[in-house]
């Protein structure tokens, strides 16, 4: 069995040198000892799993190299396709001894929640029929599974877990067989005209039968899958801690809905364990959500449902309690990273998490087509949505064709949201739901038609570029606040509107009326700019911000840059793999005099008591800019560029 190589010492440690009174070198040798230790596991479809797992007698599922791997050991996966869900039986111990899953470098490992489907009879012109024994999908039939759950919502007609692709792309479920044969455009989706591409399904006691409109393709000589798996990899127990899983792609998955009352199970998660590290991987076409970093079963599972009687919020607060009971905190759960990876083609989510995804780092990830056929919705619909996002990290990620982009719900603390790019998003593209804060928002690019959705207090933005319209309300419901930097409940109480700061920020407005901006009967109040805050009840900090195209100032403000008659004509452009901002800046961008963000100029929030500082509680100050250039200390430049020149700029954000 191939072993992991390590650096040997020169000088090697003596026994006679270990003692209590020492320590250290009983650490070291420890060390040295573990990392000797670790093994390497190889995987090839090539292989056998009666083999030793060594390069030149590789096992042949990844699971029978999961089975036997120890903490500090290495599974490498080669070029080819698995069809199979891993269920780790173990993690690490440590990030330092944990186990990784990767694939072979520089080779494709592919991981799929589908089987071929192959025997497809003719039944009607362009449509086929599939018959499968129900034996053949084991204890999980997908085609007999509803989505159900918490905030779901199925338009009237039932949906499936299932899925069919031809050639890698989804069909279209359908709850009736004469859509199949008689299919039409669903007007409702981003893409109404592949609904004609349609497939419909029944069971009996026997048999699954599977019908599908292929049009002019035979699915017997084509690439045609179909769901039987409802994850691909994911613990079936909580605390399989430190695990990485890099280099893979990861698709079809028959995902249940992830609500945040229930366990949340994605097409890869590591169901309320503490460590993982997904990262450089494509994930996709999960029929619910890609990523969860989320809940697990024992605090409840979609007991709202169970129990309508009481709202939805309350049974929230107490699946937040039993939690809390059994150990939610920063040693046991969280802590994870997610980067570099690419999420499409998923119906609900691109990354979710309730209470699980706490103090993790999400980072340069690219998530697209996130919720785009629209056959179903619900309130948990998002490129990223995370329940209490407490010291959590949002950085670098692009989120567009998502709905929504981004949802911060209910304890976001601790949090900092800061040099992402958001566009194409027909929701919006923040929501940032019953926050009691401190959370930072900076160096962000929204450039959706509705930008922000702020039903929160306590947040601080700074130093954006905000597109398109804000709107802004109070919310009755008694939420959680948190002890800083941690999941010790604080309190509860409900959104007063306002203890916010707007610091530094460009805002850019439309051509469009806003038929809300002056109803006075109006739930949310909605506005270019910020002058949707002057009905807000706790004090708004504004100050530094410049005002484009129909945007305002909020009463309050300091020493802004009123420009709300001129375009600077924003324009996203997408050559190839890299994406550019043009825009056109004016030389009366220089003429106010601006502030550095420090916690110091940031304060208290009013709820928590709590500061705005890093997630180690070391102060922070906002001098760096969207691209990582070191800001001007004495007269930062505003929005999430320094100094990007004036007139018409093109820049690289993506």
């Amino acid at each position: 069995m191939g072993s992991i190589p390590i650096a040997r010492s020169i000088n090697p440690i003596s026994p006679k040198n270990l003692s209590m009174k020492n320590p250290i070198p009983l650490l070291v040798l420890a060390m040295v000892a573990n990392t000797a230790s670790a093994k390497e596991f190889h995987v090839s479809v090539k292989g056998n799993d009666k083999n030793d797992g060594s390069s030149s007698s590789p096992l042949k599922t990844i699971s029978a190299a999961a089975k036997i791997a120890q903490p500090g050991d290495v599974i490498t996966v080669h070029e080819g396709t698995y069809r199979e869900r891993i269920t780790p039986p173990r993690g690490g111990t440590s990030d330092d001894n944990r186990i990784v899953y990767r694939a072979a470098p520089g080779e494709q490992a592919v991981i799929k929640g589908s089987e071929v489907a192959r025997v497809w009879k003719p039944f009607a012109p362009q449509v086929w029929k599939l018959t499968l024994p129900n034996s053949f999908f084991g204890k999980y039939n997908p085609y007999k599974d509803l989505i159900v759950g918490d905030w779901f919502t199925d338009k009237g007609r039932p949906h499936h877990t299932g899925e069919v692709y031809l050639n890698g792309k989804s069909l279209w479920e359908t709850h009736l067989l004469e859509q199949v044969l008689n299919p039409r455009p669903f007007a409702g989706g981003r893409d109404p005209e592949g609904a004609l591409w349609a497939w419909f399904c029944e069971s009996d006691d026997k048999n699954t039968y599977i019908y599908a409109n292929f049009h002019d393709k035979n699915p017997n000589e084509e690439l045609v899958e179909i769901n039987v798996r409802d994850v691909c990899f994911y613990p079936d127990q909580p605390g399989r801690n430190y695990i990485t899983v890099r280099g893979f792609r990861l698709c079809h998955a028959a995902t249940q809905w992830a609500a945040p009352t229930a366990e949340q199970i994605g097409l890869i998660g590591p169901h309320w364990s503490k460590g993982w590290i997904i990262e450089n991987n494509v994930i996709s076409d999960s029929k619910c959500s890609g990523i969860s970093l989320g809940k697990e079963r024992k605090t409840g599972h979609n007991v709202w449902t169970k129990d309508p009687c009481k709202g939805g919020d309350i049974h929230y607060n107490e699946v937040i309690e039993r939690a809390l009971a059994i150990g939610w905190s920063k040693e046991k759960i969280g802590s994870h990273i997610v980067r570099n990876t690419t999420i499409f083609n998923c119906e609900q989510t691109g990354i979710c998490g309730s209470l699980g995804a706490a103090f993790s780092q999400i980072t340069n990830n690219n998530i697209y087509n996130i919720w785009t056929k629209r056959q179903f919705s619900g309130a948990e619909i998002a490129g990223i949505k995370i329940h209490a996002a407490i010291d959590v990290r949002i950085q670098h990620n692009r989120l567009h064709n998502c709905g929504r982009g981004l949802w911060l719900d209910w304890m976001a603390q601790g949090t900092r949201v800061t040099g992402n790019l958001l566009c194409h998003n027909t929701t919006d593209d923040l929501l940032s739901e019953v926050n009691h804060g401190p959370y930072l928002f900076d160096n962000n690019i929204l450039l959706s038609e509705t930008a922000i959705y702020d039903v929160s207090q306590g947040g601080a933005f700074v130093h954006n570029l905000i597109c398109g319209k804000i709107s802004a309300r109070s919310d009755s419901r008694r939420t959680p606040y948190h002890l800083a930097h941690s999941t010790a409940l604080g309190g509860l109480t409900n959104i007063a509107y306002g203890d916010d700061r707007f610091i530094n920020n460009i805002f850019v407005g439309g051509n469009a009326a806003i038929p809300e901006r002056n109803d006075p009967k109006a739930q949310k109040n909605v506005g270019y700019g910020l002058e949707m805050y002057n009905k807000a009840k706790q004090p708004v900090l504004a100050e530094g911000n410049v005002y484009f195209k129909n945007a305002k100032p909020c009463a309050t403000e300091k020493n802004s840059l009123d420009q709300s008659g001129f375009d600077p004509e924003i324009k996203i452009v997408e050559g190839g793999e890299c994406v550019y901002l043009q825009m056109t800046l004016p030389p009366s961008i220089r003429d106010s005099q601006r502030l550095l963000v420090t916690t110091k100029l940031l304060g208290n929030t009013i709820i928590a008591g709590s500061t705005y500082e890093n997630a180690d509680g070391s102060p922070l100050q906002i001098d760096r800019d969207f691209l990582g250039k070191e800001r001007s200390l004495a007269n930062p430049f505003v929005g999430p560029f320094e100094d990007p020149g004036e007139g018409r700029i093109k820049i690289r954000v993506w």
